[in-house]
């Protein structure tokens, strides 16, 4: 959505800084999950990777608006893991999980073709010659066949699934995938036991799902029932990005709200 590529655009250049060493042994599940489940727990300082470098200030001026310090935590990510960084724009997030996963962990960088044109050349000055561990995938939402079957620990979509109901400008509907083959793909994807994360502006309760292309919104309840149609299950949930004062009548560009809409954070385990 156009909201997003003003934002994604924040990507930029930066010498990759030293990562953290992985773990002997990690987890994909969240500290409590991985505790009560008795899977071996590797715990990491997520504040580790804000810190003040030679990335854009524009990254930094994100994570405040974004409350990425907070998000980053909730995806549970940890060293050594693979990530599908879902409509990564110009890798404001992605270069946060290439920092957590390190040497030995892998992060696709996902975009559609239909982004290009806000784009420009962000993705690549965002990876080429710095974030080793990164791979651009230029692909709609629902052929992510770049990636290997049950490959990611986690996936994540950070303000986009409501991207499948919308055309951008000069493309044609559909051009960004078709919604239920999407969450088909990410199901693929994902490890069974991994992640899936879907944050997105909230629409009201019971809008229909043609609202993602209309206000930039989406009702949650239809992530969770595409995610659950697909072998996932709703483990949590997190109101660190929600607005009460929000009804979600406006669209997110509105002067009024943009910035301050009303968000849900879903985290969905893979059975």
């Amino acid at each position: 959505m156009k909201y997003m590529f003003a934002a994604l655009l924040a990507g930029g250049l930066a010498t990759a800084c030293t990562t953290p060493p992985a773990p002997t042994e990690t987890t994909s599940l969240a500290p409590a999950e991985a505790a009560a489940a008795g899977a071996p727990v590797a715990l990491f300082d997520y504040t580790s990777v804000f810190g003040q470098d030679d990335r854009p200030a524009a990254d930094y001026e994100q994570y405040e608006v974004r409350k990425s310090k907070e998000v980053l935590a909730f995806t549970g990510i940890l060293p050594g893991v693979t990530v599908v960084d879902l409509e990564a724009g110009g890798g404001t997030y992605t270069e946060l999980f290439s920092r957590v996963a390190g040497d030995s962990g892998k992060v696709y960088m996902q975009n559609p073709p239909a982004f290009d044109a806000f784009l420009g050349d962000a993705v690549s000055k965002r990876v080429d010659g710095r974030l080793a561990n990164v791979t651009p995938v230029r692909a709609p939402f629902d052929d992510l066949s770049a990636i290997p079957d049950a490959s990611a620990d986690l996936v994540t979509w950070l303000l986009g699934p409501h991207e499948l109901w919308y055309t951008p400008e000069g493309a044609e509907p559909g051009d960004l995938g078709d919604p239920e083959t999407a969450f088909a793909e990410i199901a693929r994807v994902t490890k069974p036991g991994g992640h899936f994360i879907a944050l997105d502006h909230m629409a009201p309760v019971g809008a229909p799902a043609t609202t993602g292309g209309e206000t930039h919104r989406i009702d949650k309840a239809i992530i969770i029932a595409m995610a659950e149609a697909n072998g996932f299950t709703l483990v949590e949930e997190s109101d660190i990005l929600a607005n009460a004062e929000d009804d979600g009548s406006l669209n997110v560009f509105d002067p009024s709200i943009r910035r301050k809409t009303n968000r849900f954070l879903l985290k969905f385990t893979k059975g």
